[in-house]
């Protein structure tokens, strides 16, 4: 194991995590980047790291674009009716599993976490004639219940793996005080999991929100079209190429998620850890 007390490893450490942040953190770089510059500085041989004449055309560009807020609009909504109706599901799924003993329960859980081994795709192949069946392709309700089935199993275990922390005399005592089992979770079990919730619903947004393959296979209506979809097929084409555009809108869209994890994420931490520890 590496001495973290002598100066060397030390400096190891640090090189080893600049070399990281830089590599993760590049790609956001160049995005900002690329949407300073004009057009002239995008499409040269040897492309400067910082524009050097910066324009905020791009952002103009982009904001007077009349598609660009429906296209919010869509996304808030698909993804917060997702991590909306994911939250509620986990929640009770993930009480049922913690605190109740029955035939199969076991089964049940490794069946529905098994879902998460099976490509984004392969999923995708199966909800198409289901939704298509029930008559939802094309519509905001039909991509929310898609992001769902892929976000439920990982909601599920989040908040199990936070409700088998809790004691178990919480409930009894609120059992002997004669509250039913729904009070029980609503009553004990709810305020003192915050950091679960919010990690379950953040994390069902965030992959909504950056959803491209749902959302361009399930919605064909430039009208319900999301962030995504909309941002791809408007900047970027076979006669189109507006680099520019395209990051700066992209910065534009990234900044809803930026702004929710940043007042979520001393709960998101914390929820996180708790299901680092075996109940």
């Amino acid at each position: 194991m590496l001495d973290l007390t002598s100066r060397a490893a030390r400096g190891i450490f640090a090189f080893g995590f600049l070399g990281l942040a830089a590599f993760l953190g590049f790609p956001v770089f160049w995005m900002v980047s690329t949407a300073f510059k004009p057009q002239a500085e995008v499409f040269v041989r040897f492309p400067s790291l910082l524009p050097e004449a910066p324009t905020l055309e791009n952002f103009r560009g982009v904001l007077a674009q009349g598609d660009l807020p429906l296209w919010l609009f869509n996304s808030l909504v698909t993804a917060g009716g997702a991590a909306l109706l994911t939250t509620v599901l986990a929640v009770l799924a993930a009480h049922s599993f913690a605190r109740f003993r029955y035939r199969g329960r076991k089964a049940l859980m490794a069946l529905m976490i098994s879902a998460q081994m099976f490509p984004f795709a392969v999923l995708l192949i199966s909800l198409y004639p289901l939704l298509q069946a029930a008559g939802l392709l094309d519509t905001r309700l039909g991509l929310v219940l898609a992001y769902i089935v892929f976000a439920l199993p990982t909601g599920t275990y989040m908040m199990f793996s936070y409700f088998v922390r809790l004691p178990e005399e919480l409930m009894e005592a609120a059992r002997i005080d004669g509250a039913s089992e729904i009070g029980i979770l609503l009553r004990v079990v709810l305020p003192v999991s915050v950091p679960g919730l919010v990690t379950v619903a953040l994390y069902a947004f965030m992959w909504a929100w950056n959803d491209l393959l749902y959302a361009m296979t399930l919605v064909t209506s430039p009208g319900l079209r999301t962030v995504g979809p909309g941002l791809l097929m408007s900047q970027l084409g076979e006669m189109r190429q507006d680099w520019g555009a395209a990051m700066a809108a992209s910065l534009v869209a990234s900044l809803p998620v930026v702004l929710v994890f940043a007042l979520v994420q001393r709960w998101f931490v914390q929820g996180l850890t708790a299901g680092a520890v075996k109940g």
